[in-house]
């Protein structure tokens, strides 16, 4: 199974596709289709009959998954795309951080 650099709550830039240059926050992450699902991106139109969460139905617009190699992690400093890398603090803790800028992705 792959590790992904990218966690649930990052703020992260869409690449590539029909919403390159969004941002978004990642609301889940998929790790065996290696998708992730970001709000406020891909939106679907779904025709839903009426069930118990959608009593009215009708045409639901809702988030789908995008291919994780679509989305970069945000820069916290500029909000631009950035790789994301590791490294170990002086506490012993190993945490993520934004190459562009070396500001500390995890708190």
């Amino acid at each position: 199974m792959v590790k992904f650099r990218i966690k649930k709550g990052d703020k992260v830039v869409v690449i590539a596709g029909k919403d390159k240059n969004k941002t978004g926050r990642v609301l889940a992450v998929f790790p065996k289709k290696q998708r992730v699902l970001v709000e406020g991106v891909n939106i679907i139109k779904r025709h839903t009959k009426p069930n118990p969460k959608y009593p009215e139905g009708g045409i639901i617009e809702r988030e789908a998954p995008i291919h994780i190699s679509n989305v970069m992690i945000a820069d916290p400093k500029t909000g631009e795309p950035t790789r994301v890398g590791f490294k170990f603090l002086e506490d012993g803790r190993k945490v993520r951080y934004a190459k562009k800028s070396g500001e500390i992705l995890d708190e």
